[in-house]
């Protein structure tokens, strides 16, 4: 059976909905059973992917999540767990009168070559950013469960406009830091530049992207399984679902090309009766498998390509050059909002590799 909106070997999420559908949403199927649900949690974090601000779309959905069923009296139950999350505050009627000018950056084009012209085309329809509810959903069942274990998740925008915030240097304090941030960076000052960046590009009628940092501590040495399962290949698959992404790089990344490698090693060494690395350019993972160290990961994303520039493009009907003003309300920059699906991304794969080492039950609560 080929799932094409199906993701994970052990446990698997499935997406489902399109951004002008009546709703959208989400099943996970392998789940341990046992598993506490905080129904608060899974708002928070809901509320961490909407838009806010003069920083992004106009467009407000209030995201009330309805839990349809595998939770019976706070605890998952093992059996599929659908969530299902309705969409209010359509604008179709923005979509229309262009259906066949396709928007620069976007799937209309690539969308309507693989389902020839039967796709819903409506704000992006199922390639839409907007269906990234559905994983942030899952993710807030699984982000607790792995905090019980030892392992915590955390995303910081790493760059943005041109800004950079600083790294992860105390990750217990940074962690606590970023779980409280309504604007996802470590440094304050950052924060604020960042902001009057994306602004000011908004003001243009331009957008702007940036670069992602997720850190994953806890996470025990051994997990992962080499070549194809391997943690950077079932990450980046996982990253690369989320919507404008274009580039995932693990530990020093792309700056390993300038390095030698008695720079790019990470020396062993004994921290009491543990294996640590007295470095981490490799983010945390060798030959695919965790070492135990922090795995750290970098996520590009790109600049939203929904702008109110003038842009030149094609009519696929009429087959012509075509030039197209867009309309409607549109992110100046997603990369705010990225950052708690990159979270749920981490908790979904951690969850499915934790899962293939130790077993169905692993994360689930025992009576």
């Amino acid at each position: 059976m080929n799932l094409k909106n199906t993701f994970g070997n052990q446990l698997q999420v499935t997406l489902f909905g399109e951004s002008h559908s009546a709703g959208l949403g989400v099943v996970l199927d392998g789940l341990a059973p046992g598993i506490k649900v905080d129904e608060e949690f899974i708002r928070s974090q809901l509320s961490k992917r909407r838009p806010a601000g003069k920083i992004s779309t106009a467009r407000k959905e209030q995201d009330e999540y309805t839990i349809q069923c595998g939770v019976f009296n706070g605890y998952t139950t093992g059996t599929p767990l659908c969530i299902t999350i309705p969409n209010t505050a359509q604008h179709s009627k923005d979509y229309s009168e262009n259906r066949a000018k396709a928007r620069p950056g976007h799937a209309d084009f690539t969308a309507y070559c693989k389902y020839h012209g039967f796709e819903d085309y409506r704000g992006g329809g199922h390639f839409s950013g907007r269906i990234t509810a559905g994983l942030v959903a899952a993710g807030a069942i699984l982000i607790p469960a792995l905090e019980k274990k030892g392992i915590y998740i955390a995303t910081h925008i790493h760059k943005c406009a041109g800004v950079d915030d600083r790294g992860f240097e105390n990750y217990a304090d940074d962690f606590a830091m970023l779980k409280n941030n309504d604007f996802p960076t470590i440094s304050a000052d950052a924060a604020d530049l960042m902001k009057k960046a994306i602004e000011a590009a908004a003001s243009d009628g331009d957008s702007v992207g940036g670069i992602i940092e997720t850190a994953i501590v806890g996470v025990p040495a051994g997990v992962g399984e080499p070549w194809f399962d391997s943690v950077e290949s079932m990450l980046s698959h996982g990253m690369f679902s989320i919507p404008a992404v274009k580039g995932v790089s693990f530990g020093d990344g792309f700056a390993m090309a300038d390095m030698k490698g008695s720079q790019a090693n990470d020396p062993f060494a004994m921290d009491g009766e543990c294996v640590v690395t007295t470095k981490n350019s490799n983010g945390g993972i060798n030959g695919g498998i965790t070492n135990g160290m922090p795995i750290l990961m970098q996520t590009v994303i790109k600049p939203t390509p929904s702008i109110f520039k003038e842009q030149k493009t094609v009519d696929f009907f009429k087959n012509e050059d075509v030039s197209l003003q867009l309309q409607g309300r549109h992110d100046p920059c997603i990369v705010h909002r990225a950052c708690v699906v990159a979270d749920s991304i981490c908790a979904i794969v951690i969850a499915d590799l934790l899962t293939q080492r130790f077993g169905t039950d692993y994360l689930g609560e025992k009576q």
